[in-house]
């Protein structure tokens, strides 16, 4: 069984915010925190959030750690197997990753035995927000699903780096630029059949999910712009925007500017669609994620979903906890009052609740 069809059965949490000592046994496959607004729901989420890509999903890491301390850590271990992950953070920004004891070096070692989703305010980036935001979306996705996908992320990066280092030079050596160039369009094709190949099986899987979903919400469509004028292979749309890039000292065209449009009638849906309209999107989009990646055999996602409820009514957000529920995956989600989820999560998936009320940074189970 690979690390991604694993769950998280325990957790432990030091100096993350107002939780100074949590541990929680026995975790269940839909684990729901609730409480008043700043009782530490959130934070709990975020120490999960940690444990899986060794930093928060919210603000900085020197206001993650609890006040008055150095450092911040977090522990779990995954079943089956007991796999044990351990992060650790320091105020200064400082990081050390424990897999089953032994350290790691980097922060993609950690992340494929603990592959996130995450729900929240910021989600609504995704429609809302600068192309960066669809971008990591996209390659979240890619990442987990193409092995040979973050190599060539890497080496782009290191090519337009350099070549962007060449462009702003006062005097630039023309053949060094050459060099760089060649590297970057070979590079930059590769990331981008990439990209292309996991987005052709991503957008029906979306549209698939928001028939369910929002079956009212008709004219949904999912478009792939790739940075640069699709009828030209990378290298030659590099060769003509040369001049412009040495005018204005970067490089203009290339997957660095790809980007994701969600459409609703033809329309952007960040523009058309009401708020609740835009979270039903946004969760469509986070759940046809996680589905892509258990249908090609790279197990399950972890979901953390930050206060739900909140812009959607009861009978929406009933349809995400079924989807939820349907795909089986593990759910960490918080809610003000217990009933907010307990009641509208599927029946016949009950069982597979756990309840966890919050208050003053202490988290006690109770009875689901």
């Amino acid at each position: 069984m690979s690390a991604t069809d694993t769950r998280l059965s325990r957790l432990q949490i030091n100096q993350v915010r107002n939780l100074q000592r949590v541990k929680l046994e026995d975790l269940r496959r839909v684990n729901v925190f609730y409480g008043l607004n700043g009782s530490g729901k959130t934070s709990v989420l975020e120490a999960i959030h940690l444990l899986g890509m060794a930093r928060s999903f919210r603000g900085s890491i020197r206001s993650l750690v609890s006040h008055d301390k150095n450092d911040c850590t977090v522990f779990g271990a995954l079943s089956p197997g007991n796999t044990t992950l351990g992060v650790q953070r320091g105020r200064t920004g400082d990081v050390r990753i424990k897999i089953a004891g032994a350290p790691v070096r980097t922060v993609a070692e950690l992340v494929e035995y603990l592959p996130l989703q995450v729900i929240n305010a910021d989600s609504f980036e995704l429609l809302m927000g600068a192309p960066a935001a669809r971008r990591r979306y996209l390659d979240w996705g890619v990442f987990h699903v193409e092995h040979r996908f973050f190599a060539q992320w890497q080496r782009f990066q290191r090519g337009i780096k350099q070549r962007n280092m060449l462009l702003r030079r006062a005097k630039m050596a023309t053949e060094e630029l050459s060099v760089w160039t060649r590297e970057l369009a070979q590079s930059g094709e590769a990331l981008n059949q990439y990209r292309d190949a996991y987005f052709r099986r991503l957008s029906p899987r979306f549209l698939e999910i928001m028939t369910r979903l929002a079956p009212s919400l008709g004219g949904l469509e999912l478009r792939y712009r790739r940075g640069w004028d699709k009828q030209l292979p990378y290298a030659d749309a590099l060769a003509n925007s040369t001049d412009s890039d040495r005018e204005q000292g970067f490089t203009h065209v290339g997957p660095q500017r790809a980007d994701i449009k969600v459409l609703s009638d033809g329309h952007s849906a960040a523009e058309t669609l009401s708020r609740g309209q835009q979270k039903l999107v946004v969760c469509g989009l986070k759940l046809a994620q996680g589905q892509l990646m258990t249908e090609m055999g790279k197990g399950h996602c972890t979901y953390l979903v930050d206060d739900l409820p909140s812009e959607l009514d009861r009978n929406h957000c009933g349809r995400v906890c079924e989807l939820l529920a349907m795909m089986k995956v593990q759910v960490f989600i918080t809610c003000v009052q217990q009933r907010d989820i307990g009641d509208v999560w599927p029946d016949d998936d009950k069982q597979a609740l756990a309840m966890f009320h919050v208050e003053h940074g202490a988290v006690n189970p109770v009875p689901a």
